[in-house]
C-alpha cells in the first residue's frame, strides 16, 4: 500500500475531511490533497505530526507495516 492511500485511510477512518487535516498542518486543503493523492510528497515533519495524531508509527504510515499499534 503507498502512503498517500494509508494517509486517506486514516482520514477517513476517523470521520475527517482533508481541511481538518490541512489545518493540523497548517497547510491549504488543496496542498494536503496532493499530499493525499500522491502528487507531491509529504514532508517529514508532517509524516511525524501525523503519526502521532493518528496514533501510528511511521512504518505503519508509509506502508512498511500492515499493522497499527
Amino acid at each position: 500500500m503507498y502512503f498517500y492511500q494509508r494517509l486517506k485511510d486514516l482520514r477517513e477512518d476517523r470521520d475527517l475531511n482533508q481541511s481538518d487535516i490541512a489545518n493540523l498542518l497548517n497547510t491549504t486543503r488543496q496542498q494536503y490533497a496532493l499530499y493525499e493523492n500522491g502528487i507531491r510528497e509529504l514532508p517529514m515533519h508532517h509524516f511525524i505530526t501525523l503519526a502521532k495524531f493518528y496514533n501510528v508509527s511511521i512504518d505503519y504510515m508509509a506502508g512498511i507495516e500492515q499493522k497499527s499499534k
